[in-house]
């Protein structure tokens, strides 16, 4: 049908009656007949004044409404809002998580994993809490090393130094009713709770501890101590770990400060030289001095034992001097002169003998010097210089100093006695 037939859209009572096909639907006829559906549905039987009207004048253009139908489609809605409403109260709880049920923002239980059900909103609402996963905090720089933190990082040792520590926390929470309600922000309450902790104890310690030798126990004791600020406070925090990234001097004094530790490796090196050294040489003094003293005990028990055995044969010496003085005393006066002259080379030469040549054999005479036992060839060496026959056949040869007897001791009284004659 063409949009510029006059008839289009009008409602005439022919065309009420007539073909449905000469115009659109009648807006008043769609509204009746969705009542009477809607009463069909509520087993309700249409009124009178809901007919289709017959064009006879006693019928409204306008839809008669019925306030026990209305009533009937109003409950119908607001019983499926109900249901919609009531079922908006399930929730389901993972098994790393936990349920918090707030009852008019109050905290009312907790839940645990599995599928849940509380009063619908706005009486209940719940929040879950993951209580496996591990959250991170970084103090002293964002990121990466490079992105330092100065106001977090620069910290005031024992011995007046300052250091550049960045570290890191590892959390988990334990209570999630504590999480919740007893503080506004986990990730900073557990960072002021660390900072803190790092700072007293950096500042109860010297730096070369801070840097070198107690790193990983200073980590240990910031990570008891951070745990012991959040329990105090009731955050429901669990602290997993505390991990030293980085311990250094500010960059402002980096280079003095190699050159101190430089200075100090140093210092450690030749240290350790002179102990070494010290560890070589004072065992050998100590082992020289220990046999300088046996030598010396060893010589002082030989010598006080010469000198006890001497003042025993004195006295035994004296024993037999009282007995018999004069045998005594020729005895002692020839063991004396035994033992001179087994220490004492003697050539003796007859001055009365002719001779144009006198040859001494000083090398043989200083043998016989070193050992008394070569006295002998030096009598046998004289002849073969070519002396005359009387020279070799006088009393030139010495007698044997080693065994002194009275022949010897008569051979040498006679040449004093010559001697004497002579002069």
């Amino acid at each position: 049908m063409s949009l510029n037939d006059p008839k289009w859209g009008k409602g005439s009572g022919d065309n009420r009656g007539g073909d449905g096909n000469q115009g659109p639907p009648d807006l008043d006829e769609l509204w009746r007949d969705f009542n009477r559906r809607l009463s069909g549905m509520f087993g309700k039987t249409p009124g009178r004044g809901g007919g289709s009207g017959d064009g006879d004048g006693g019928g409204s253009k306008f839809p008669e409404f019925n306030s026990r139908q209305f009533g009937g489609g109003i409950g119908l809605i607001a019983a499926f809002a109900a249901v919609i409403w009531l079922a908006s109260g399930f929730y389901i709880v993972d098994a790393s998580q936990r349920g918090v049920v707030l009852q008019f923002g109050r905290f009312q239980e907790s839940t645990e994993p599995g599928l849940r059900w509380r009063l619908p909103y706005p009486i209940q609402s719940h929040e879950l809490v993951n209580l496996t996963g591990v959250r991170t905090v970084e103090i002293g720089y964002r990121g990466s090393e490079r992105n330092k933190v100065l106001k977090e990082a620069l910290m005031l040792t024992d011995d007046e130094n300052i250091v550049n520590i960045q570290f890191a926390v590892q959390y988990v929470l334990k209570d999630p009713q504590q999480y919740l309600f007893n503080n506004r922000n986990a990730d900073d309450s557990v960072i002021q709770a660390a900072e803190t902790a790092v700072r007293e104890i950096v500042g109860k310690s010297k730096m070369d501890f801070v840097l070198y030798e107690g790193r990983e126990q200073v980590a240990a004791n910031a990570q008891k101590l951070t745990q012991d600020i959040l329990d105090r406070y009731a955050t429901g925090i669990q602290v997993s770990k505390v991990t030293m990234q980085n311990a250094q001097p500010p960059e402002q004094v980096q280079a003095a400060f190699d050159d101190a530790v430089k200075a100090g490796q140093d210092r450690e090196r030749q240290k350790n030289e002179g102990q070494a050294y010290a560890n070589d040489v004072i065992p050998r003094a100590r082992g020289a001095a220990s046999r300088l003293i046996e030598e010396a005990d060893a010589y002082k028990g030989r010598v006080v034992a010469q000198a006890e055995g001497d003042a025993s044969r004195f006295k035994q010496v004296y024993t037999e001097y009282a007995k018999a003085p004069e045998v005594t005393r020729q005895r002692m006066y020839i063991e004396t002169m035994q033992q001179v002259f087994s220490n004492t080379s003697k050539v003796m030469v007859d001055s009365r003998g002719s001779g144009n040549l006198l040859y001494l054999p000083l090398d043989k005479l200083m043998q016989s010097t070193a050992s008394p036992a070569a006295s002998a060839p030096v009598a046998e060496a004289l002849p073969q210089a070519g002396r005359p026959a009387a020279a070799a056949e006088s009393n030139i040869s010495p007698p044997r100093v080693d065994a002194l007897s009275g022949e010897a001791r008569s051979t040498r009284e006679s040449i004093r006695n010559r001697e004497r004659g002579e002069r």
